[in-house]
């Protein structure tokens, strides 16, 4: 299996994170990595967890030590996004912020980690509180570590 860093990725088709995705590649970050006023977002490529293929999205992120923070909101969808299935499945995902790209591990926070980051990220974007509000699910914190 090609490792995910050299796999060309499948990036969204429509909408709005399609553009935001077509920008910060074209760019090379320099279009999309601070996507509103104080609101940062990274690239994240997950390997899809029945058909292997690269696949990325753009994700809000917060910084928590050397590690990045995203939340699997869905905008408060029943079900988590697909991502975050990817990456629950496959953990070692390519990150890019700005204009780096590089290899990372993801993992859920626990419990107890995501009673701290969950206010990180809602100082961020404040609508993941009330997305949490409109779903039963748990939504999940994810931190990704870099590789070394």
């Amino acid at each position: 299996m090609t490792r995910l860093i050299e796999a060309t990725p499948v990036d969204p088709e429509q909408g709005w994170v399609a553009d935001h995705v077509g920008q910060y590649v074209d760019s090379n970050g320099v279009d999309g990595h601070e996507w509103r006023p104080g609101v940062r977002t990274l690239l994240l490529t997950t390997r899809g967890k029945r058909s292997g293929t690269a696949r990325r999205t753009a994700l809000i992120y917060g910084r928590h030590g050397d590690g990045y923070v995203v939340v699997a909101s869905y905008g408060g969808a029943p079900s988590h996004p697909d991502w975050y299935v990817n990456l629950d499945a496959d953990p070692e995902v390519v990150i890019q912020v700005g204009d780096r790209v590089m290899e990372a591990r993801a993992r859920t926070a626990d419990e107890g980690e995501r009673r701290e980051l969950w206010p990180l990220m809602t100082a961020i974007w404040p609508d993941y509180d009330a997305y949490q509000a409109k779903t039963e699910r748990t939504i999940p914190v994810v931190v990704i570590e870099p590789a070394a």
